[in-house]
C-alpha cells in the first residue's frame, strides 16, 4: 500500500513531536492545515503537523459521487453509518504513516493522532487497536465504528493514553449523543477519556481550539514532567 499523501507543516526548529490530523468527509489535508497558527503554540514546541489526504471513493449517501473519504457512508443511520471494511482499510493506511514517523526517529509517545468527523472515527478505531502507546488522541465531532467489537479487539497499549473528545451541542451531522456513546464505550473499558462539549454545530470553535492547544502542549511539551 502506498503511503498516504499529506500536507506537511513543519516547525521552525528541530522536530520534537508530531500530530497526525485526519480530515472529515469531502475535505482534504488542506482543510485543517490553517489551524496550526491558530493554536498559538510556543515557538520552541517543535511540533510537526501532518494532514493526510483520504483517498477518493464513491460515497453512497451523496449519490455515489466520488470525493475524499476515509470510508463509504451507506446510510445516515448512526448504527450502520460507517462502512466497517473501509474504516479498517483506512486505519491500516494511517498506521502505516504512524509507523513511518517512528521509523524516522520519533517515539510513538511523541505522536498525537487527531481526527474530525470521519477522521475521528479512524482515530478512535486506532486508539483501541494500536500495538504501541501514543502521546494522546483527539476525536472531534465524531462517533465510533463497531462499538460492539471494541471489547474483543482492544489492546492495552493506549488504555492510559489521554483522549480528548470534543463535540458541538448543536451538531446536525453527528448528534452529540453519538460522541457521548463513543466516550462511554471507551470509559467503560478503562480508557483515559475526557469529554468537552461546545455551543457549536459540526465544526470547531475558538474555545475548542484553545483547549486543543492546551492538550497538545500538555502531551507533547511536558511529557517528561507529567
Amino acid at each position: 500500500m502506498a503511503l498516504l499523501p499529506f500536507v506537511d507543516v513543519k516547525p521552525n526548529g528541530p522536530v520534537k513531536a508530531a500530530v497526525v490530523w485526519l480530515h472529515g468527509l469531502g475535505d482534504s489535508g488542506h482543510g485543517f492545515a490553517p489551524i496550526v497558527p491558530e493554536l498559538r503554540l510556543p515557538m520552541d514546541a517543535g511540533i510537526r503537523f501532518l494532514f493526510p489526504h483520504a483517498p477518493e471513493r464513491p460515497v453512497t449517501v451523496n449519490g455515489g459521487m466520488r470525493m475524499r473519504a476515509w470510508y463509504d457512508i451507506k446510510t445516515m443511520d448512526l448504527s450502520n453509518r460507517a462502512d466497517e471494511a473501509g474504516v479498517r482499510e483506512s486505519a491500516v493506511a494511517v498506521q502505516q504513516l504512524l509507523d513511518k514517523l517512528i521509523s524516522e526517529g520519533l517515539s510513538s509517545e511523541q505522536i498525537v493522532l487527531a481526527g474530525f468527523s470521519q477522521g475521528g472515527v479512524i482515530a478512535l478505531h486506532l486508539l483501541a487497536r494500536l500495538p504501541y502507546k501514543l502521546a494522546g488522541v483527539m476525536a472531534l465531532s465524531t462517533y465510533m465504528c463497531a462499538p460492539d467489537k471494541l471489547a474483543a479487539e482492544a489492546t492495552s497499549a493506549n488504555k492510559a493514553t489521554p483522549v480528548f473528545i470534543g463535540h458541538g451541542s448543536q451538531d446536525p451531522v453527528v448528534p452529540m449523543a453519538a460522541g457521548q456513546q463513543a466516550f462511554h464505550a471507551l470509559k467503560n473499558l478503562g480508557f483515559n477519556v475526557s469529554w468537552h462539549d461546545y455551543r457549536m454545530e459540526h465544526s470547531v470553535c475558538a474555545q475548542e481550539v484553545a483547549d486543543i492547544s492546551s492538550f497538545l502542549q500538555r502531551r507533547l511539551m511536558t511529557m517528561k514532567e507529567s
